[in-house]
């Protein structure tokens, strides 16, 4: 039996794919970790333990005393945090994934799944269907050490055999968390804003396309990626994937079909820069070829899906 360890589980992604694992392949082959004890009772359906990933030999010890097979490691500060202290960002983003990669090396883990962002694009990238080989020229903390962790990643794999892989998340929608720090953070709050009657204040102008993905489909992906043979993983950096592509105002739009009088502000602050480096759209043609991949949610829908059951997380 596989026993499969979630570091950052109690995360935006971690909450919602921790889960999703636990009732693919039992509760009990599901081992939830965060830094936060508190976290606990997110939980109760698997084992937990607190866990701290820039400690090496704790980590080490979860892996010994559970049977850990595989490692899903989510934990890292994301963009919009990083770009307040970066030098931090660097250090639990960069020291926490080569404790894994180490930890996956010497307890011959069998497999590792390390998330990568379209951050690792940068200004002089390709906007529009971003390719998988695009150049890449990241100007924020976050993008640099995604980028350099997916050359670790790859390293790991050449060199020592560890079957590391990964996806570039386009920015991320559900509903059954909140958001953590993120650019794409506005289309998160803005169903939170908008299903409690309030008046939203979006930090990016009102045209500004960034590539989406509904939270459903990216654990979808997730999972696909990591049951696929491993002869079929042509991309040992990191995937291109893609659900949607969209701005503020045609997210606002979507919204106004279930609540008219829903009102929305722009005052673009220094995330919109960031925004601003990132593609508009991704191709993401390689992962469909390689694995099947294919998205089932367009904004439509999401936000149809999201606006049934966001309320009942509020009662």
């Amino acid at each position: 039996m596989s026993k499969i360890l979630v570091i950052g589980a109690g995360g935006q992604l971690g909450t919602e794919l921790t889960k999703a694992l636990a009732d693919k392949y039992g509760k009990a082959s599901v081992i939830a970790t965060d830094f936060q004890a508190s976290m606990s009772s997110k939980f109760d359906y698997c084992t937990f333990h607190t866990l701290n990933v820039m400690d090496k030999d704790s980590l080490a010890s979860i892996v010994k005393i559970e049977g850990v097979t595989q490692i899903y490691h989510l934990a890292a500060i994301l963009s919009a945090l990083g770009e307040k202290n970066p030098v931090q960002a660097w250090d639990l983003n960069m020291g926490g994934l080569l404790n894994v990669l180490e930890v996956a090396r010497d307890h011959k883990i069998e497999k590792v799944f390390w998330p990568s962002s379209i951050a690792v694009f940068g200004p002089n990238s390709d906007k529009d269907q971003t390719p998988q080989k695009a150049f890449k020229d990241p100007n924020t903390v976050y993008g640099i050490s995604k980028l350099a962790g997916e050359h670790w990643c790859e390293y790991y794999f050449n060199k020592y055999g560890v079957d590391v892989r990964s996806l570039r998340y386009p920015g991320l929608i559900g509903y059954k968390s909140l958001p953590g720090g993120g650019t794409t953070d506005y289309a998160v709050d803005i169903y939170h804003k908008a299903v409690n009657g309030q008046k939203f204040t979006c930090f990016l102008s009102e045209d500004t396309y960034l590539p989406m993905m509904y939270m459903d489909d990216a654990i979808h992906a997730t999972l696909q990626l990591m049951e696929a043979p491993k002869d079929h993983i042509t991309i040992r950096t990191s995937y291109n994937l893609a659900g949607m592509s969209f701005s503020p105002k045609e997210m606002h739009q979507s919204l106004l079909v279930h609540y008219p009088n829903f009102e929305i502000v722009y005052q673009p602050d220094f995330r919109q820069q960031i925004a601003d480096s990132w593609p508009n759209s991704i191709d993401d043609s390689v992962a469909k070829k390689d694995w099947k991949w294919q998205p089932q949610f367009d904004l439509k829908a999401m936000t149809a899906t999201i606006v049934k059951h966001l309320p009942a997380f509020f009662n």
